[in-house]
């Protein structure tokens, strides 16, 4: 799994995009903490729906002998309800068994290695054998290039794969008769959108921000320039001006 690079407080922080990258026994600690706040059971089945995104979640009696003996068994992690009377509820991390299983959120949390087992369990196609939608899911996440020779020739000497492998891709090579074809995954990094983000109206003291009014009558007296350099040139042209170089013409000929 992905090591995560944020930071829960509570789990009502919880959402599509981090719960893949969060473990049960993490969402225990602070569901127990989270618990014992005032109105938390308002949020409880909302947080639950965002939690079976990743985890497969049951509700059970606590008091019933043979549901104690199924969810008491190491797999799961215990989350005790607000109200009493819903028992207890027992959640798994879902496992990522088949390449169908990826989606555009958990697919951040896996590693390359991960990700080529996943194909490489996929009937050993290839690449060419994955669909177009969780191809499209892979390549948000990874960077992927195939090639494809003789098994005589895959490991060459400054080929192809030895070149990757350096680059820090993660190969895998499946056989094609006498060809292999080879699929390199690297993990992206994360882009970080740029956001337009405007200037505060107050400062750090708390201070209203006051614009520098000479600077805005500076700028209006440069358009205002400007445009009276227009009206000066346009207005100094006149069609007579025109019809005496005509005349003159004219009487010259």
């Amino acid at each position: 799994m992905q090591k995560k690079n944020y930071y829960l407080e509570s789990v009502l922080d919880l959402n599509a995009s981090n719960v893949w990258g969060t473990e049960a026994q993490e969402l225990l600690e602070l569901w127990q903490k989270d618990i014992k706040e005032e109105g938390f059971s308002s949020s409880e089945e909302k947080v639950l729906n965002v939690i079976r995104l990743a985890f497969d979640v049951y509700h059970f009696d606590p008091k019933d002998d043979r549901d104690v003996m199924r969810y008491n068994n190491g797999d799961y992690v215990i989350l005790p309800s607000v109200d009493k009377r819903k028992g207890a509820v027992a959640i798994r991390k879902k496992e990522i068994r088949r390449i169908t299983d990826l989606s555009y959120e958990n697919i951040k949390h896996i590693t390359a290695s991960d990700l080529l087992k996943l194909i490489e369990g996929n009937f050993g196609g290839g690449w060419d054998s994955i669909s177009l939608t969780i191809k499209d899911i892979i390549e948000s996440a990874f960077d992927i290039s195939t090639t494809t020779l003789p098994a005589s020739r895959i490991h060459a000497a400054g080929g192809t794969l030895e070149r990757k492998v350096a680059d820090g891709y993660e190969v895998l090579e499946i056989a094609k008769g006498t060809w292999v074809e080879a699929i390199f995954a690297k993990k992206r990094e994360p882009v970080e959108k740029l956001r337009f983000v405007p200037e505060p109206e107050y400062d750090e003291d708390g201070n209203r921000r006051i614009v520098d009014e000479d600077t805005e009558t500076d700028s209006e007296s440069e358009e205002e320039g400007d445009t009276a350099g227009d009206d000066t040139f346009y207005g100094s042209y006149t069609p007579e001006a025109d019809i005496k170089d005509v005349d003159e013409e004219l009487a010259d000929e």
